[in-house]
């Protein structure tokens, strides 16, 4: 079914029709699509365009075939729509006739799939964020259990100076934490709703955007109709990512395939990440680090068929934005396997200790030590280089590394060189020596290590729902912020009753932090005493503490679940939308009567949509 008929005289021929439609592919925003057509209804119905009981019908129709889609019970690929919003709307008037009608009203296909692919691409953001901590998390674990470990490093694919193995695991986990990042940053142009921006110029009928950009989980409104239709800078930048992060894991894939090679033999891949020949029995190949280097081409093709394809177009919406999906669908879904394949190959590593430290004692990659050892004696520092090469040169001719020539040997190519030079060219020494931020030093790498820790929430601790024992540890945490005038004050008596509702962060046999989840009648829960011990911050507890809390609420089946806080960028990030405090129920606004701000509320609503369809 096509949503532009009347003007037509004659059906496409199927030729056009097979090359025209998009349903083949851009099926997979089906549940972005109804989640869109809900909050449409709910814009047209404050418009004055429904009745309550035509926007109660639709909303009921979308949630259902939701449902279905979810459980795979459509069969959308053999419809006969043109794409994916015809299709809905097509299920829609089977069901309910023509109130469905009315649902596209001063509603345009542009800013639909416009809005449709911002939703996609914000789902897909929290998803890659959280592979990529996944990735560092593992990547931290390695360098930890093999810190002790020393093995070459290299430029020019030469053995250059001695490194720890955990040194070359941090370098990967700096690169994953850019790539993070840069998600973080895509994810604040993403955040922008166009639906209410019609074909190009606006509607005409009574939106309010800024709600609707808020109902559908949007920071604001798409702020010029032209641009709103037209921009798909957001999948060039999601695009960019992963172009990034695919050449960090390729390079790190290449790094790893070396190491696991017979030639350098420093690492062993685990038997679930490799696979063997049809031919050569003893091979074991490191195919899953091939894959993911050999993809990472098709997602660079993704970012390049893009640019040049928006490069001449005028404003604003033309079908050649269409070609804008295949290339993003295929580039993050290669990118999640990749994450996913990369951390598989992390977790299966095995150093081997003794062929990393024969590595790094051959290739004279102390002769910098030398040259520093000679400097520290007062020699120009281009004199010692000089200097350390010729001892270099005469090794290579003994074939003996540095440390093995006798001090006889060293001496006739400088009177300064002493007994003492032996222990500057150990391996653990000029390794250590490295201790400055950024180093190799086992000192820097521990810092690094505990840095990344922290930072990742790597520690060991429990989620849990709180029982009758854990009262004194939520009682100490609930009253500290309070007087903090960061949450409102609980008696005893209070916490005893409501003990049920309360989750806790344990770590090591200590309460560490907690949070309520407080029930009203409305199918609403309210986000309460949510507080982490000042000692204890910046290990993600209190981010555990909400999202145990928001399983909780889908497990009992609410509706919606309310904060009230001076922090909405922390629930923003969770998933939470801005509300308007004057909406609440009165009840919640009635517990609020102790609280000693209640008539100056500097606190901000927002509310998490529990049976959201993404």
């Amino acid at each position: 079914m096509a949503l532009w008929g009347g003007r037509f005289q004659s059906g496409s021929s199927e030729y056009f029709k097979t090359f025209n439609d998009s349903l083949h592919f851009d099926q997979a925003l089906i549940l972005q699509d109804i989640e869109g057509s809900i909050a449409w209804s709910k814009a047209i119905y404050q418009a004055g365009v429904l009745a309550l009981e035509e926007q109660q019908a639709l909303e009921q129709a979308l949630y259902e075939l939701a449902e279905l889609a979810k459980a795979g019970e459509l069969d959308i690929i053999n419809s006969n729509a043109e794409d994916i919003h015809s299709y809905v709307e097509a299920k829609l008037t089977e069901k309910l006739g023509d109130v469905a009608k009315k649902l596209h009203t001063g509603r345009s296909r542009n800013d639909q799939v416009a809005t449709d692919l911002r939703l996609w691409c914000k789902q897909q953001n929290d998803e890659l964020q959280g592979l990529l901590r996944t990735c560092q998390q593992s990547l931290v674990a390695l360098a930890e259990a093999n810190k002790q470990h020393i093995f070459p490093g290299y430029t020019h694919l030469q053995r250059a100076q001695p490194v720890r193995f955990a040194h070359w695991c941090l370098a990967y986990v700096e690169m994953l934490k850019r790539d993070e990042k840069r998600l973080v940053a895509a994810n604040k142009h993403i955040n922008q709703c166009p639906l209410g921006s019609g074909a190009l110029a606006g509607v005409v009928y009574d939106i309010n955007r800024e709600q609707l950009a808020h109902d559908l989980g949007f920071d604001s409104p798409c702020l010029n109709s032209l641009d709103a239709v037209s921009d798909r800078d957001f999948v060039l930048e999601l695009l960019f990512a992963a172009s990034t992060s695919m050449m960090h894991l390729s390079r790190m894939a290449e790094d790893l395939i070396f190491f696991n090679s017979g030639e350098a033999s420093f690492i062993t891949l685990g038997d679930q990440v490799t696979s063997g020949s049809s031919l050569m029995p003893q091979k074991k190949n490191p195919d899953a680090l091939e894959l993911i280097r050999g993809k990472c081409g098709r997602v660079f093709g993704s970012l390049q068929g893009l640019l040049v394809t928006l490069k001449g177009l005028p404003l604003a919406y033309n079908k050649d934005m269409q070609e804008d999906k295949e290339g993003i669908f295929d580039a993050v879904n290669q990118w999640q396997q990749c994450l996913l394949m990369a951390n598989e190959v992390v977790n299966s590593i095995e150093v081997r200790s003794d062929q990393c430290k024969k590595a790094a004692a051959e290739g004279y990659s102390n002769a910098t030590e030398l040259a520093d050892y000679l400097v520290a004696k007062g020699v120009p520092f281009r004199t010692a280089h000089e200097i350390s090469g010729q001892v270099v040169l005469y090794a290579i001719g003994q074939q003996e590394p540095i440390e093995r020539l006798r001090l006889d040997e060293l001496q006739q190519f400088s009177s300064l060189i002493e007994n003492d030079v032996y222990q500057f060219l150990d391996l653990e020494h000029l390794v250590d020596k490295r201790s400055t931020i950024g180093g190799t030093g086992i000192e820097a790498v521990n810092k690094a290590i505990e840095s990344f820790r922290h930072e990742l929430g790597v520690a060991n601790f429990t989620i849990r729902d709180a029982k009758l024992t854990d009262l004194r540890g939520i009682s100490k945490l609930v009253n500290y912020w309070a007087d903090k005038e960061e949450n409102l004050p609980r008696s005893e008596q209070e916490l005893i009753q409501f003990i049920r509702d309360f989750a806790v962060v344990e770590s090591e046999g200590q309460i560490c932090g907690c949070a309520a989840l407080y029930m009203y009648s409305t199918g609403l829960a309210e986000i309460r005493s949510l507080g982490v011990s000042v000692n204890h911050q910046g290990h993600g507890y209190g981010k555990a503490l909400v999202e145990h809390l928001l399983k909780r609420a889908e497990t009992l089946a609410l509706n919606k679940v309310l904060a009230l806080t001076r922090k909405p960028e922390f629930f923003s990030r969770l998933g939470f939308s801005l509300s308007d405090k004057h909406h609440l129920p009165e009840k919640v606004m009635k517990d609020c009567e102790p609280c000693p701000k209640k008539h100056a509320c500097d606190e901000t609503a927002l509310i998490y949509y529990v049976n959201r369809i993404i």
